[in-house]
């Protein structure tokens, strides 16, 4: 019987190179891929992620900004009334859901706002959105409804 006769083990998990298992495995011999000398070298060393050779962390040099972090800040999604004269009949519904299913709008979006560029010819009732007041004087004046 040889050696390359014993059947492999299926279950078994190899982890990689196996260090530390002198010359003859290929990996290094007394210092097993290390180095010579250093803190590395030795046993029991654990770096830190974040730590970066005693220079000052890069979590100190970002500036701290108080109250609210800049990534909650939610903007509204705009859009025009030449696009609603486009995509709505007349006497339709404008909310944020009808807006999403003609796909005018993000699935994700949550804030809208409608802005008064464009000609509006179509009497719609826009419902749960805000409106500046070029929009709103323009729907009202087409016969739209605010609500």
């Amino acid at each position: 019987m040889y050696l390359e006769d014993i059947p492999k083990r299926k279950n078994r998990k190899m982890k990689g190179k196996r260090l530390g298992r002198g010359y003859g495995s290929g990996v290094g011999g007394h210092t097993s891929t290390r180095g010579t000398k250093g803190q590395k070298s030795r046993a029991g060393h654990k770096s830190l992620v974040f730590f970066e050779g005693g220079n000052v962390p890069f979590y100190r040099r970002m500036p701290k900004f108080a109250g609210f972090n800049k990534s909650d800040k939610v903007e509204a999604t705009v859009i025009n009334l030449d696009i609603l004269e486009k995509n709505f009949k007349d006497g339709e519904k404008v909310s944020i859901d009808t807006l999403k299913k003609k796909a005018l709008i993000a699935q994700k979006a949550v804030k809208v706002k409608i802005l008064g560029d464009g000609k509006l010819t179509k009497k719609i009732s826009v419902e749960g959105i805000p409106t500046s007041e070029s929009a709103k004087e323009k729907i009202l004046k087409a016969g739209g409804v605010i609500k």
